[in-house]
């Protein structure tokens, strides 16, 4: 695949346009093609950038947002993903000079209300916003002989989605298999609350879950559905590799397609008065459980 060029305009990447000579360009910190500073002459302290804001759910194709120091800090020591520009307050590059210098990426110094403007309402950005490029999908294809993956049906919270993948990170999942559509965007507030786990954890993602739930057992997938009243508990389920841990979404949990392609369905077993969990705390519990029989039987 082609890979493009990021555009060196404007933040949504419009050519620059020409300043008239009444007008001062707004001031800015690049970390490219900075004026060397001449002998004699004295410095005048870096203002934040004044360039066009964009709209609050203005979203483009070619790249993505994520904010918030974890998610801008992993993004840039995954060398998978190709950055355009960050924006950042002085306080906070200067906590991730590092890693910064180490990828090169163009920045700008900004204040944190101009960061603000650039992410949704009420979003938590620490002082940092990255653009960048979507991650390329992987293909079922690739997932390892001996894999263990996650299959989302249908889970349209960007929160839980993000807090699945925080959780799959920790547990060393191989991919998180989900539907092109009923998805979240892979950026923005799933990255936020993925705190990182988006670039450990690859995305597949599917036209037809039923049908790719078919491919993963011909790949030799042992496919285990959650369901809150299957008769069996997930301890006493077979949990050996390779394992697709598939879960549905909160109101209506696995969609009837989904659970005909599953091999087995299985409960977790709660010794209090709710017999439910959030998805994503379900899924947490599931992956202990897995990774305990996997030890067992290793």
């Amino acid at each position: 695949m082609t890979r493009k060029t990021p555009h060196r305009g404007g933040a949504h990447g419009q050519a620059a346009r020409p300043f008239k000579s009444s007008q001062r360009p707004p001031p800015e910190s690049v970390t490219r093609g900075a004026r060397p500073e001449r002998k004699g002459e004295e410095r005048t302290p870096a203002k934040p950038d004044r360039a066009r804001r964009p709209a609050r759910h203005e979203s483009s194709a070619d790249f993505v947002r994520i904010w918030g120091f974890h998610s801008v800090e992993a993004a840039l020591r995954a060398p998978r993903r190709e950055l355009i520009r960050l924006y950042a307050t002085a306080a906070a590059a200067e906590r991730l000079a590092d890693a910064i210098a180490a990828r090169g990426v163009e920045m700008r110094i900004v204040a944190a209300e101009d960061i603000a403007q650039r992410a949704p309402r009420d979003s938590v950005h620490q002082g940092l916003l990255l653009e960048a490029r979507p991650l390329a999908p992987i293909d079922i294809s690739e997932l390892p002989a001996r894999g263990l993956v996650v299959v989302l049906d249908q889970i349209t919270d960007p929160h839980n989605v993000g807090a699945i993948l925080r959780t799959s990170a920790a547990f060393a999942v191989d991919a998180l298999v989900t539907t092109e559509r009923h998805t979240p965007e892979f950026a923005g507030a799933l990255a936020k609350s993925a705190s990182g786990g988006l670039e450990h954890v690859p995305i597949c993602t599917v036209t037809n879950l039923a049908r790719a739930m078919g491919e993963l057992g011909d790949l030799g997938y042992w496919r285990v559905g959650l369901d809150s009243e299957a008769p069996l508990t997930l301890q006493a389920t077979r949990l050996e590799r390779p394992l697709a841990l598939v879960l549905g979404a909160e109101d209506r949990g696995l969609r009837r397609l989904t659970r005909e392609h599953c091999d087995a369905l299985a409960r977790l077993e709660l010794p209090g008065a709710i017999k439910s969990l959030n998805v994503s705390n379900a899924c947490a519990i599931a992956l202990s459980i897995a990774a305990g029989a996997a030890g067992a039987s290793s």
